[in-house]
């Protein structure tokens, strides 16, 4: 990922995305008008922020690719494996419950936020489509994101070889520690190995630990994608540029993604 800015706003974009007439960015924690604690491009009024911060948080955020709110459409996150297919029709209704989005829409820009879990950004230049996921670590025991590059296949026709699908920054291996039965369920719908148990002085716990980047790509891998860029940011590491519900304990705000085919 390379680390772009625009204004005061800091955004990565995958390599593999470079692609014309496709604009995306995740977005980091900086350059917005929220107070702390979600202090303060927090794009979420879920967290308890005021209403008039975020939707100046959302249109400073969108005005970097030059669109407009009512271009755009966000879901209501539900932690599941519905991927639904979205056109111009949705723009406005308050009715997008999914972990996922598809479109073959050009002009409609996907959105969703984050803080730990892992945003996964696809686009299949061959069909002229993108799709935006939200996988934490119940979207990976749910399969969030077969169910997506499915949908993709399904809905409109794309070979899951010309899909590049891109995990972008969330909570890493180190940071992530979860209870025996989590780290169990987890493994279980993943088809390579995923379940850590460091040892050394920094670690003050024999708990498991969790990659969920690892998990994300494996899935993808099974399919039938070949193309993954990781990028191998972990958020809970440095709160400054990003959101982290584990590290901040849960008070905290949610950064951005926005994938578009213009």
């Amino acid at each position: 990922m390379k680390r772009l800015t625009h204004n005061d706003l800091a955004y990565y974009q995958f390599d593999s995305l470079e692609s014309s007439g496709l604009h995306h960015g995740v977005f980091t924690r900086l350059g917005g008008v929220s107070a702390a604690p979600y202090k303060s491009l927090n794009l979420s009024r879920s967290t308890g922020d005021a209403l008039e911060p975020v939707r100046e948080n959302r249109r400073r955020m969108l005005e970097t690719f030059d669109l407009r709110p009512e271009e755009t459409l966000t879901s209501w996150l539900v932690h599941g494996n519905h991927a639904r297919i979205v056109t111009t029709a949705d723009l406005g209704q308050d009715d997008v419950h999914a972990d996922a989005m598809a479109t073959n829409t050009r002009g409609l820009a996907l959105t969703l936020r984050f803080a730990d879990c892992v945003p996964i950004l696809f686009h299949d230049p061959v069909r002229s489509v993108i799709a935006i996921a939200h996988a934490g670590w119940m979207g990976i025991v749910v399969g969030v994101l077969p169910a997506t590059v499915n949908t993709m296949t399904q809905a409109f026709g794309s070979n899951p070889r010309d899909i590049r699908a891109c995990v972008g920054p969330s909570i890493g291996p180190d940071k992530f520690e979860v209870g025996e039965d989590v780290a169990a369920k987890i493994q279980a719908a993943v088809p390579t190995g995923v379940v850590l148990y460091p040892q050394g002085a920094t670690v003050s716990s024999t708990k498991p630990h969790v990659d969920l980047w690892r998990a994300a790509q494996a899935q993808l891998h099974a399919a039938g994608v070949a193309q993954v860029e990781v990028a191998g940011i972990c958020t809970a590491s440095n709160t400054q540029e990003w959101f982290s519900h584990r590290a901040e304990k849960g008070k905290t705000g949610r950064f951005g993604a926005v994938i578009v085919m213009r």
